[in-house]
Parts: structure tokens; C-alpha cells; sequence
């Protein structure tokens, strides 16, 4: 599910009809959940057992029921509303990982048109667009004009390794990183004109909002002045220099407006005087894990240690220097 009552176990329906399962969701889930059972398989007794129980809900995840009989995978199923959700997912967007996991399940694989037809739409997938210097290879799901919020390129790679990652669609490596860079460029051209923004005060993804609830990314419509320090934190293996500029700006110079107990809070806007000391895990969560992959790798080669995903990755026609 999307949510889950942390209580209970029970799913908390995220809206009307989404009140069951979220084979996205899930799939990010065991994206660590193999990093867990790569790092723990070969310790002592109790960390095998946790490594066997993050093997077992692998294994049992029936990613072809998500199928509903075509040749793609949908995001949602309900006991109660079945398939009225109706959405198929198509690329590019966040959900690249949902299909290389999907054609990697053990038990519950799918065949490689499943992603040939529904990810990639038999190669309607490949746009190129530009944004000054930088290319991008692929059709971003809403047509945003320089890419969309940035952790499109964070959650599918959080073990992942993008780095010379290909296949006849794109050089993923190559992709993540333009993106990263236009995200920058955008906010260092400040085509708006908002308070603060610069080479040292960047990063448009989506967060908590002024408003609400945003997926800011950089565009004259979805660009609100509300700056998420999760993109350019999470952006550190693809844009280094920016990243650390950014996050030495607000832990030097912004201080207490942005920073407390658990790191810097969710967003934040200068224009509007907007400071709330708000966290949000799905923000937290992607910074630490790709600051780390940015120090050693230590989630990448994991994740890239794992048998089964050679074999999904090689069926769906991937190439990778990575491979363990």
C-alpha cells in the first residue's frame, strides 16, 4: 500500500480507491530490502534470519498479477475497488526500478514486452529535449518542459547504479546526471525571479509546499519559490560540487531556519517567509542514501550484488559495468 497504519499493519487508504496495494511503493520498499539481505546474509544467526524474512517478502511479491493480463504493469490494486485506479505506468518517471524488479522476481517475473510495451511504449519513450547545455534522452511523463521534480532521478537509483547503466532507450548515467544539472541551471537563472535562489540555494522536487503539497520542478508553472533540500542532497553522486555548495549555504548561513534535530527540514521559501520545521521521511530517506552512494557506493554495490537482478537487467536487454 501507499500508506500503512504503523500500528496496526492495516493499509491507510491514501485516497478513495487507492486503499490497497501499490506495486511502486513496494517496489522502492524492496529496493532496500535487497540492499538488507546483500549486507546481512552472511552475518551472525539473527541477522541471517532478518536477511531470510527480506528474501521471503521478495519472493512472494506477485509483480505479474499487476499485469491485469496486458503488457504492462499497473500502479494499484484493491480488494475492494480491484482495478478501477486504472493507471498504467509508463516511462520515464520514478518507476523505472518497479520493471527491472518486476522482470527480475524469482518467483513472479515478468516477460521483457511487458516493459518493452509498457515502460518504454515499443520506443515512444525516446524524446530528447533540451535546456541550454544539457540533453535529455527520454519522454518525461507530463511532458514538463526541463524535466520533472528531481527525485525522478533519485528513487529508482537509490540502489540502482545509474553509472554507465544502458540499454537501446538511453544512458541512464548520463541522464540522471542532465537532469540534476538543469534542475541547478534553472535555479541559478531564477527565471521568476524568487528570493534566494543561486549556485548555492537550489533544488525544485517535490515536498511540502507553501500551499500544501507540491511537485516542484523547473518550470514557469511547477517552479513556486519553495526550495526542497532533498534534491540537491540527494543529487550529490550527480552534481558534487553544487550539492556540497548547497548544503554548506544552509547549515552556514541559514542555520537554525533549516536545520534542527534530524537534519534539514522538508523546504523552505525565502520569497514567501516560510521556515516550517517539518520533516518528511520520503525526503529524509533518499538524502542519506545517496550521500552515502556518493562516499563509497555502499547501496549501489548491494544492490548490484544481487544474482537476480544480472538476470532481470540482462533480459531486458541492459548493459552495466557495475554487475557483481
Amino acid at each position: 500500500p501507499h500508506w500503512w497504519n504503523g500500528e496496526t499493519g492495516k493499509v491507510k487508504p491514501f485516497s478513495r480507491m487507492d486503499d490497497g496495494g501499490d506495486l511502486v511503493e513496494t517496489s522502492f520498499m524492496l529496493q532496500g530490502l535487497l540492499c538488507v539481505r546483500q549486507y546481512l546474509q552472511r552475518g551472525n544467526a539473527v541477522e541471517r534470519k532478518l536477511a531470510a524474512r527480506a528474501d521471503k517478502l521478495w519472493r512472494e511479491t506477485e509483480f505479474d498479477w499487476y499485469q491485469n493480463g496486458q503488457n504492462v504493469l499497473f500502479w494499484h490494486w484493491s480488494p475492494v475497488n480491484g482495478w478501477k485506479m486504472n493507471f498504467k505506468v509508463r516511462g520515464y518517471n520514478e518507476c523505472l526500478i518497479m520493471y527491472i524488479l518486476a522482470a527480475s522476481s524469482p518467483n513472479h517475473g515478468v516477460p521483457s514486452s511487458v516493459y518493452h510495451e509498457g515502460w518504454a511504449e515499443n520506443g515512444k519513450i525516446v524524446k530528447k529535449s533540451f535546456y541550454k547545455q544539457d540533453t535529455l534522452q527520454l519522454f518525461y511523463q507530463g511532458n514538463p518542459p526541463q524535466g520533472g521534480p528531481l527525485f525522478w532521478a533519485h528513487y529508482s537509483y537509490l540502489g540502482l547504479d545509474p553509472r554507465g547503466l544502458k540499454d537501446r532507450y538511453a544512458d541512464y548515467g548520463k541522464e540522471v546526471v542532465a537532469q540534476s544539472k538543469i534542475n541547478y541551471q534553472w535555479c541559478v537563472d531564477n527565471p521568476k525571479e524568487f528570493k534566494g535562489y543561486g549556485p548555492a540555494n537550489w533544488g525544485l522536487t517535490a515536498s511540502y509546499s507553501v500551499n500544501g503539497y507540491s511537485a516542484h520542478a523547473p518550470s514557469m508553472e511547477e517552479d513556486l519559490g519553495v526550495i526542497s533540500p532533498t534534491a540537491a542532497l540527494s543529487s550529490f553522486p550527480y552534481t558534487p560540487a553544487p550539492s556540497m555548495a548547497a548544503m554548506k549555504h544552509w547549515y552556514s548561513s541559514m542555520k537554525d531556519k533549516v536545520w534542527g534535530r534530524f537534519g534539514f527540514f522538508d523546504a523552505f521559501s525565502e520569497t514567501d517567509n516560510w521556515f516550517p520545521k517539518r520533516y518528511l521521511a520520503i525526503d529524509q530517506g533518499p538524502a542519506v542514501v545517496m550521500m552515502e552512494n556518493y562516499r563509497s557506493g555502499l547501496l549501489w554495490n548491494l544492490f548490484m550484488s544481487c544474482p537476480e537482478i544480472k538476470a532481470g537487467l540482462t533480459k531486458l536487454g541492459f548493459e552495466s559495468p557495475h554487475y557483481k
